[in-house]
């Protein structure tokens, strides 16, 4: 009996751990981003056709977990501009993506296009499904997007994150049978890196790329595994009291009594 005790206990221990080992953070350098896969995904290349009819190279990463399915999807948007340019110089007369000053539309229209890509991906996987059940704008790492709950036809279910970072755009998708419990956590588990990997996490102010990846303003102040401008050892700007009186976030992100502190910064994130 006690050997039988023994080799029930081992195997309980076996079977616990594989199922723990079973999920695990993948990160890409060359996409930069992370999430928790259930394995090893497997890599293929693809195409995207924008709203504006662009056709620009991205990649997917898979899992395929019995009847479950995670991908992410990452579209490249760094061609675009040029993408832009050559368009406008063969469109035919009268075309307004040809006027010589497109403004902030850009050559080929290919600002607006890219703006729009958060939008236009959320659209696109809405057409899919037959129901949505919740639809939010959100932010992971500080990087704002779309977050998704969905019903398809077959009755499974998909939890989806779209985001745009750095000029790629980014489409998280979970899809489950029904009844399976709901991929919340793998929706929640993105975050993006740097070149080597690193975590990013944003401070203060939420990543846009219509704005900061497209250069209208500089990037806020990264965190997590950075050292950002004015971040380190010591004390932030004032030690009195500033003007609300609370504690909050000095200028760096040293502690300190800033004008206005609260308990958090304006902005602050999850």
């Amino acid at each position: 009996m006690r050997i039988a005790a023994i080799f029930v206990s081992v195997m309980l221990l076996v079977v616990g751990t594989a199922a723990a080992q079973e999920w695990d953070e993948f990160v890409s350098k060359e996409d930069g981003f992370k999430v928790d896969f259930p394995g090893t995904p497997k890599v293929t290349d693809t195409t995207w056709k924008s709203q504006m009819d662009y056709v620009l190279p991205g990649k997917v990463y898979s899992v395929d977990k019995g009847k479950e399915r995670y991908s992410m999807t990452v579209i490249d948007y760094r061609s675009l501009e040029q993408q832009g340019i050559e368009r406008a110089k063969t469109c035919e007369a009268g075309n307004a993506q040809c006027r010589q000053n497109a403004g902030i539309m850009g050559p080929g229209y290919w600002k607006h296009d890219e703006r729009s890509a958060l939008m236009y991906a959320t659209f696109r996987l809405i057409q899919k499904a037959t129901k949505v059940t919740s639809l939010a704008w959100e932010w992971q790492d500080m990087v704002e997007g779309n977050f998704l709950q969905l019903t398809n036809p077959d009755e499974s279910r998909t939890f989806a994150y779209v985001a745009m970072h750095e000029n790629k755009l980014y489409m998280l998708e979970g899809t489950v049978p029904k009844g399976y419990p709901e991929p919340g956590l793998f929706q929640q588990s993105m975050g993006f890196v740097d070149e080597n990997g690193n975590g990013i996490r944003y401070q203060n102010i939420i990543y846009s790329n219509a704005y900061h990846g497209m250069g209208v303003y500089p990037k806020p102040s990264p965190g997590g595994n950075f050292q950002g401008p004015g971040q380190g050892q010591g004390q932030g700007q004032g030690q009195g009291q500033g003007a609300g009186g609370g504690r909050g976030q000095g200028a760096g992100g040293a502690r300190g009594q800033g004008a206005g502190g609260g308990n958090q910064n304006p902005g602050a994130g999850r």
